[in-house]
């Protein structure tokens, strides 16, 4: 099969015609382009309406769910439902960024009416992120359709583990209608969670790519807490664990968040997303968060230079400057890299983003800072302490590996169990 990964090669440009201009990168050099023959994918809400439909009859059914819950055709799973006569919808559950993924992240969403179906909306990023009896109370079907993004402290996954948890004591079957995971369903990277930091940026122990579709994650979830909740996956169709991510398919990207913009901003995304827990930037603000990495006090094109001496697989460097509109440094120029994939099968985004908060407190010790905290923010994304610590006693990115290498391993043999898809 044609490596569909190529298809990120030809969207780059020469790293030197980056270089000398990092605000507005020169043209790339038109390369000879290659034909890919589009994959079709089923989402898992097709699959439930051609062939499952029976399963809703005479049932109460909720939707958790957001604006990544469409079909091929970008129709939502709410309008969906709701013009289907033999289902009757009769709840809404939002997870963080809402119903229609408007909230910034950390926002508290509100319970109340969805102005467009007219629908109860039930929050569980608000007063409580655990679904309450009232609640769940007369519901007899609660089905999930979010969009993950392959990465332990997207929320999303721990809202699908405290509702699988709340539907074991009221009752309700769970239904999981499932939809690809962007960053394939082959490598996993990362420590897996220890309990001391666990948190809603990290619920279960797992790495932080954990290489599973939702379905497959609330398998485990059920099987591992050994709940009784009654559960169901509805597969897609077509999609399989090393297809590469979102490339020549027939599913809209939508966004699940704000900020996650793109396809490629879930590719790093594993990575960069540690700078949360730091005083730099990840690029919330800009036109390309989580792709760019800069502060007011970083030489862009020296980091660059680090960065890309290194040899990451799968990933180049570009010195860029930005001005956030919001966040950290909000209309302040800050300068960095941006950090572009060029392989989706080697790169490691993980491993990557260590290396990159490395190079930063490495050549800025005196203006660099992990956010405080008790533990702090950075050690809950990378659920332990280890990575922090690592950094700030100069240990070489290969040691910081090892350490949580034997868990890692454990988890591969885990997650074996409840795969779904070849």
């Amino acid at each position: 099969m044609m490596r569909i990964f190529l298809t990120f090669v030809i969207a780059l440009f020469p790293l030197a015609a980056v270089a000398a201009d990092p605000i507005q990168p020169k043209a790339p050099t038109p390369i000879k382009s290659i034909a890919i023959p589009i994959r079709h994918i089923t989402p898992g809400i097709e699959a439930l309406l051609s062939d499952q439909l029976a399963l809703l009859k005479g049932k109460r059914v909720a939707l958790l769910t957001n604006q990544t819950g469409v079909d091929r055709k970008g129709v939502s799973d709410v309008d969906l439902l709701r013009a289907h006569p033999a289902i009757n919808l009769v709840a809404l559950f939002s997870p963080e960024h809402g119903v229609r993924g408007e909230a910034q992240a950390g926002e508290k969403v509100a319970s109340g009416i969805d102005p467009k179906s007219g629908l109860p909306v039930h929050s569980l990023y608000g007063e409580t992120k655990m679904p309450t009896d009232k609640m769940m109370h007369g519901i007899d079907i609660v089905l999930v359709d979010l969009q993950d993004v392959g990465t332990r402290f997207y929320t999303y996954s721990s809202t699908l583990l405290f509702m699988l948890r709340a539907a074991e004591k009221s009752g309700a079957e769970v239904i999981v209608l499932d939809r690809p995971n962007p960053l394939g369903g082959v490598m996993i990277e990362g420590p897996v969670l220890e309990p001391a930091f666990a948190s809603f940026v990290g619920s279960f122990a797992m790495p932080v790519r954990h290489g599973m579709t939702f379905g497959e994650l609330a398998q485990m979830f059920v099987g591992e807490e050994k709940l009784r909740t009654r559960l169901r996956v509805i597969p897609m169709r077509g999609w399989n664990r090393d297809l590469a991510p979102y490339v020549a398919w027939d599913l809209p990207w939508v966004p699940p968040s704000p900020n996650m913009r793109t396809p490629r901003t879930a590719e790093v995304y594993p990575g960069t997303a540690l700078f949360e827990g730091t005083n730099i930037s990840e690029g919330r603000g800009s036109e390309k968060p989580f792709e760019y990495i800069g502060a007011p006090f970083i030489d862009g094109a020296a980091l660059a230079e680090r960065l890309n001496a290194m040899g990451l697989p799968g990933v180049a460097f570009a010195p860029i400057s930005f001005t956030p509109d919001f966040s950290k440094y909000a209309g302040q120029p800050c300068h960095g890299v941006w950090v572009i994939p060029t392989n989706s099968t080697t790169f490691q985004p993980f491993r990557t983003g260590i290396a990159l908060v490395k190079a930063v407190h490495g050549m800025y010790p005196d203006k660099f800072e992990f956010r405080a905290g008790s533990p702090s923010f950075f050690d809950q994304l990378a659920g332990t302490d280890t990575v922090r610590k690592g950094i700030l006693d100069g240990k070489a990115v290969s040691e910081i590996e090892a350490e949580w290498q034997p868990g890692l391993d454990a988890f591969r043999q885990l997650r074996a169990r409840y795969l779904i898809y070849p």
